[in-house]
């Protein structure tokens, strides 16, 4: 797959991870972690991106549990280890906000998430500013904007609004449309996944989804600590591929 090309094939959807690759020998790790091997550059790939070209058509995305939201309801950065379906870890994201925007605008607040490598090098920037969290307000709705290396814009995630459903366009750098995202009617917390799908342009073939993952009622009561999953096609743009993972960040803080 390569960095100049959006074309990708509708492919039929079942449970995620529906392909297995080899185990793969002396797998490198650090503190504990199994890490993803650092794959050989590509050309016309963002750096970083080169991950996202190594046979991925599945992302799994799990928070952290921090101590102090479970026992007081402080509001912390959030932490995300993005793995592949080995459960190698492939990238870890950091939400960069500050305690005062954590805890008075909590999952309205505007953030910026820094996603990095295996090496600590951050590969892909998330921004979302502060825009009205109201459904009723479709004059200012919620956008996300990725940057892939920082500072270099690959795509948007923009809301699209609508009477009762969750929709969501993933555009290119030049703000051409490039997949719709569409939610479930009512979202759903209780003992069931939550499924957006991903579909073509003109909505009349689903290539992917993005998955809420139901992980038990203490842990959903008592925390906001979630796992979601990301499938796509394997040959979509990896530009595209980090763009949707913007769009799943985006559907994290708007609706869980």
């Amino acid at each position: 797959p390569g960095a100049g090309n959006y074309g990708f094939q509708a492919q039929p959807m079942g449970v995620p991870g529906g392909f297995v690759l080899p185990p793969v020998q002396n797998q490198p790790t650090m503190n504990g972690t199994i890490w993803m091997p650092i794959p050989p550059s590509i050309p016309n790939c963002p750096p970083g991106l080169e991950y996202l070209t190594q046979q991925i058509d599945q992302i799994l995305i799990h928070q952290q549990l921090e101590l102090l939201e479970i026992v007081i309801g402080f509001e912390e950065k959030n932490k995300y280890e993005l793995k592949n379906a080995l459960g190698q870890r492939v990238y870890f994201a950091v939400e960069d906000t500050d305690c005062l925007t954590r805890n008075c605008c909590g999952p309205s607040r505007p953030f910026t998430l820094r996603i990095m490598d295996n090496l600590g090098h951050e590969v892909i920037t998330l921004q979302r500013p502060l825009r009205c969290s109201s459904c009723c307000c479709p004059c200012c709705l919620q956008e996300l904007e990725v940057q892939a290396p920082p500072g270099k814009t690959i795509g948007y995630v923009v809301q699209n609004w609508h009477v009762c459903l969750p929709k969501f366009t993933i555009q290119d750098e030049k703000r051409t449309d490039i997949l719709k995202i569409t939610g479930p009617c009512i979202v759903c917390r209780c003992c069931e996944d939550v499924n957006f799908e991903v579909k073509s342009v003109d909505e009349t073939c689903t290539v992917g989804r993005i998955s809420k993952q139901w992980t038990g009622i203490v842990r959903e009561m008592f925390t906001d600590s979630d796992n979601f999953g990301i499938s796509f096609p394997m040959d979509l743009d990896v530009k595209m591929k980090a763009v949707m993972i913007g769009a799943c960040f985006l559907i994290v803080s708007r609706l869980f």
